[in-house]
């Protein structure tokens, strides 16, 4: 029973592990772009549910501009063994207060694969929901 995607509450993550990387360059040297898969081009513009937990990045942490890991901090992209494909950038509709426990979003996937300044997934016009 194959299955493309994924249920409406389920997490987006497992589908987004699916990238691979080329190396390009820019006037800073070389740098890794990301290559996305069918799957995961398939997702873009749609609404996607992802959990993780929120990244407190010292003076980042905007109530309605968020990190989330999929991962938890000490094994996170930043912090420990996790790739790129583990963080997103949440934009949210409703600012939030940071917690340590795992949350879960819904919004609209934007992939990015161009700008070095933001990460590659970026989910805008979020809402936090309850666990």
């Amino acid at each position: 029973m194959a299955t493309v995607g994924f249920s409406q509450q389920e997490s987006v993550w497992k589908d987004l592990s699916e990238v691979t990387y080329k190396i390009g360059e820019d006037e800073w040297g070389e740098l890794y772009l990301p290559v996305f898969s069918d799957n995961i081009k398939k997702l873009e513009g749609k609404e996607v549910v992802a959990d993780g937990y929120i990244i407190p990045f010292e003076g980042m942490f905007k109530p309605e501009h968020i990190i989330i890991s999929a991962l938890p901090l000490a094994e996170c992209f930043f912090c420990g063994a996790g790739g790129p494909e583990t963080v997103m950038e949440v934009m949210l509709k409703d600012p939030i207060k940071y917690t340590s426990k795992r949350v879960k979003v819904k919004g609209t996937l934007t992939l990015n694969d161009n700008d070095p300044e933001k990460l590659m997934y970026i989910l805008q016009n979020a809402q936090m929901l309850s666990n």
